[in-house]
């Protein structure tokens, strides 16, 4: 099925990056699974998902380190994106943060990098580190994690809080609560909006109907899930996995083309929000 390209986005800057990429929570715990994971991130970048997200967060760095192994050789393909901790995000503190995750990785810069969520760090602080990281060639741009409409609100009154790039986010069609406002909001302002665990980490895919409906277009219940969210204007859906099988099985959302009529029995069975939700998170 991968005759399809998958649709690309453009940045803030230019840059066009896949809107099906892959994400690393859960990876570089286990050193017995760690050929697997670089196996998987690597047929990832083979199909084309060349953006990978990953976090200092991660298994302690762990990730990132299984990142670096990923992309060793293969740097200028991937639009990396990783996340400093909130108790890190001083204006020193996500300076060294940033230049640790950098090492662990084996690179000299990270196209996209996020706070990861709201921490006791005054934003003007955060922002001002992420600004000078760009300044030095570090990071390509940055961006938030975590941030209901509110939150990015206060992140546009800061200095050069304007800039940000990207909001990451749990989204998926579960957790549609961020259709009320925050997606719609970021969207008129064209801030793409990563969507986490698209697949509920697995739990959404057993839904009757997510399997009815996935049967009738010779797709899997996941190739349906990341199908919703690739219907949506500036989402970036980042499913993680490390099997290299599943990756390809990923890959293969992008041709799947949902018709009216499974997007209505989708809302019945996952409706659209009616009122503003608080920001889910996992």
């Amino acid at each position: 099925m991968q005759d399809d390209p998958i649709p690309t986005l453009t940045m803030r800057d230019g840059k066009e990056v896949p809107v099906l990429g892959q994400g690393t929570w859960n990876m570089g715990e286990k050193a017995s699974e760690a050929k697997r994971e670089i196996e998987s991130l690597r047929a990832g970048l083979d199909l084309g998902m060349t953006l990978i997200d990953t976090a200092e967060m991660y298994a302690e760095g762990g990730a990132e380190t299984i990142v670096g192994e990923a992309i060793r050789g293969r740097r200028d393909e991937v639009y990396l994106v990783s996340k400093v901790y909130p108790w890190n995000a001083s204006r020193k503190g996500t300076i060294e943060a940033c230049e640790n995750s950098l090492s662990r990785m084996g690179t000299d810069r990270i196209e996209l990098y996020l706070l990861h969520w709201r921490g006791s760090h005054p934003l003007a602080e955060t922002v001002e580190a992420f600004e000078t990281l760009k300044a030095q060639g570090k990071i390509g741009q940055w961006g938030v994690s975590n941030f209901d409409t509110d939150d990015m609100e206060e992140l546009l009154s800061v200095p050069a809080g304007n800039n940000v790039a990207a909001n990451q986010v749990l989204y998926n069609l579960g957790r549609r609560g961020i259709e009320f406002d925050l997606l719609p909001w970021c969207q008129e302002r064209n801030i793409p909006v990563m969507a986490y665990s698209p697949i509920e980490q697995g739990r959404i895919i057993h839904h009757p109907e997510i399997i009815r409906i996935a049967k009738a277009n010779q797709a899997t219940p996941a190739q349906l899930a990341l199908a919703f969210l690739l219907e949506r204007d500036g989402v970036i859906a980042i499913p993680k996995t490390s099997n290299a099988a599943r990756v390809t099985e990923n890959r293969d959302a992008v041709s799947l083309d949902l018709s009216d009529e499974d997007l209505a029995a989708l809302d019945a069975a996952f409706p659209p929000p009616s009122r503003k939700k608080p920001l889910e998170m996992l």
